[in-house]
């Protein structure tokens, strides 16, 4: 295991057992707005995307327990489930310039083609600002929306907190869980999970 990994793990339990200090968007309330600029350049707005299905997930390609899921194609294949259903999936770096693992827009683009992501674009936070917003604190960490701007999801992606990807045959899939439930117009049955990962590496305020 690589000194990278064994922090990036340690950071993980620091984000577990510290996160009643962050503030986080409110589960059934409507989630925050935002504009941001995706790895292509173009800018996302939340608020024009209004009367669709939306997926937000921190991403970090230095953390182990991102390297799990998109190793695993476990990501892509969740995020090009949500998408062939109409889904937009967004996924966010918010890690910091500062950060020895941050990825400018060229790479991180470059790091989503090399792992075939299907995620509809790549934002780039590197001011903090939409993940604190969402109070994430881990990569990943994961949000759905509803077609209403209503969050209705937040937490992990599934019900295995571990860096082995060897876990994610008997896991439970939250996401998969809660899109199904919410695009079928019924409430999400577990709105809200711990979420497991790497602490977001976010820049000084």
């Amino acid at each position: 295991m690589t000194i990278r990994s064994i922090a990036c793990m340690a950071g993980a339990a620091l984000a577990l057992i510290g996160q009643g200090a962050w503030a986080a968007a409110a589960l059934g309330q409507t989630a925050p707005a935002f504009t941001a600029t995706d790895v292509a350049g173009k800018r996302v707005t939340l608020s024009e995307l209004r009367g669709k299905t939306v997926v937000l997930e921190w991403v970090n390609p230095g953390c182990p327990y991102v390297r799990k899921h998109y190793g695993a194609a476990n990501m892509q294949a969740t995020q090009r489930a949500a998408v062939d259903k109409g889904v937009v999936w967004l996924a966010v770096n918010s890690t910091a310039s500062e950060a020895t693992d941050y990825l400018p827009p060229e790479k991180m683009a470059a790091w989503m083609r090399e792992q075939k992501a299907a995620a509809t674009a790549t934002l780039m936070d590197t001011d903090g600002q939409i993940g604190r917003a969402y109070g994430a604190r881990t990569t990943p960490h994961l949000y759905v929306i509803d077609t209403k701007g209503t969050l209705v999801y937040a937490g992990a992606i599934d019900s295995k907190p571990t860096a082995r990807a060897a876990d994610i045959a008997t896991a439970t899939n939250h996401v998969n869980q809660a899109l199904g439930e919410t695009l079928a117009g019924k409430p999400v049955s577990v709105p809200a999970t711990q979420p497991y990962g790497c602490t977001v590496k976010y820049s000084a305020m």
